[in-house]
């Protein structure tokens, strides 16, 4: 499969790029890409919820009141969770939700995306990211010329391209990584992803 290859400006360049049908034309399989969409959500919950049991409610442990004769339910302390300001029954407490996946599944639910994406014609590929200061105006123009600018859009570059990463900080709907931080929850997230020439390369290295 080849895509033409972009300028900044939008504007064809004359060349194209080869992709590999290892990576960006298998059949996606869904349920993979759940898994790891499920897996990258677990992992960033802090699990730091906490309520406090009885034990630690701090109060008398004197019964309140006779066990029976009074026509009511028996009750023990005033830190019985019957009470306001009791302990709560079956709380939550801290835990880690992460869990592992295979790196195998990993890999073949980036690529089952990548694959979803270029059948539905949303990645483009740029042949570099020029950007030689911070200007969130260039940034704009971009996706404008692209013809993306109202997408909710993801730009992948080689490698940590700060210029880049500053440029985007004010603009809507735009996320930026590079090719060693790829993760499935943004390549699902975007509707559409603008890759760098020199990227494709690299993620068919990683991905193969």
């Amino acid at each position: 499969m080849k895509l033409k290859v972009l300028n900044i400006e939008g504007k064809e360049t004359g060349k194209e790029i080869s992709l590999s049908d290892k990576v960006f034309k298998i059949e996606p399989n869904d349920h993979v890409v759940y898994l790891a969409v499920k897996q990258f959500m677990a992992n960033n919950r802090q699990g730091t919820h906490k309520a406090k049991p009885r034990s630690e409610i701090t109060g008398s442990t004197r019964k309140i009141k006779k066990q029976k004769g009074t026509g009511t339910a028996r009750a023990g302390s005033i830190k019985s969770p019957l009470f306001r300001g009791g302990g709560r029954t079956f709380g939550p407490l801290p835990r880690d939700y992460s869990f592992k996946l295979n790196k195998k599944v990993r890999k073949l639910a980036k690529k089952s995306v990548f694959s979803s994406k270029i059948a539905s014609k949303s990645i483009l590929v740029l042949d570099q990211f020029s950007f030689d200061k911070p200007s969130s105006k260039k940034c704009i123009k971009m996706l404008t010329d692209l013809g993306i600018n109202s997408a909710k859009s993801l730009l992948i570059s080689e490698t940590k391209n700060n210029n880049l990463l500053l440029s985007s900080k004010n603009v809507e709907k735009v996320s930026v990584l590079n090719s060693d931080e790829l993760n499935i929850y943004s390549l699902m997230n975007a509707n559409k992803i603008v890759i760098s020439e020199a990227a494709i390369k690299k993620i068919e290295n990683i991905l193969k």
